[in-house]
């Protein structure tokens, strides 16, 4: 399971943005497909067309998802990346969430749009950030779970383990970081 901050961290940012990418294989060759998401109590809930049949390639399976605000921020406002690794299956909206996702689109590539829904369930999450200069990017506030998440902030390098930030902070005779 994603550490409760880096979890925290990945949802925040995900709420800022509607659309990513799911990837998974089908016949054995990887694909990517848009969906839709929103995030509701620890999971994220995607939308996405069933005329492809992509999401029967991710039910039942472990999927990647990616989203970013790449395209969108400006350079000075700090970019980033979350993807998301899990076990996607079949989900029904509560009239609540539908209502979070918003109308579907009428068309996609001329045919009549056909929502299917799936739950992603995490089990990791990474986060990376791109920022201009030397300066730290900025908090995101919603991200905060308690006290002992004042590491998050997205510095280059350690976005994906807060605990790096901390360790790295002690200086030169700190203990070796190992990776997990």
């Amino acid at each position: 399971m994603p550490s409760v901050s880096e979890r925290h961290l990945a949802f925040a940012l995900l709420r800022r943005t509607d659309h990513g990418r799911v990837a998974t294989s089908m016949r054995a060759l990887p694909f990517l497909a848009a969906a839709r998401h929103i995030v509701c109590d620890g999971h994220l809930l995607l939308r996405m067309h069933r005329g492809f049949g992509y999401h029967d390639a991710c039910l039942g399976s472990v999927v990647a998802y990616g989203a970013d605000n790449l395209g969108t921020a400006a350079a000075s406002e700090g970019r980033w990346t979350v993807q998301l690794v899990g076990l996607c299956e079949g989900a029904r909206p509560t009239p609540a969430e539908l209502a979070r996702f918003g109308p579907p689109p009428c068309f996609v590539d001329g045919e009549p749009y056909d929502a299917v829904y799936l739950r992603l369930a995490p089990r990791t999450s990474t986060v990376h950030t791109l920022c201009p200069g030397a300066s730290p990017p900025p908090e995101v506030p919603e991200a905060r779970a308690g006290a002992g998440l004042s590491r998050y902030l997205l510095r280059p390098g350690n976005a994906r383990r807060p605990e790096r930030a901390a360790r790295a902070d002690r200086g030169p005779g700190a203990e070796k970081i190992t990776r997990r």
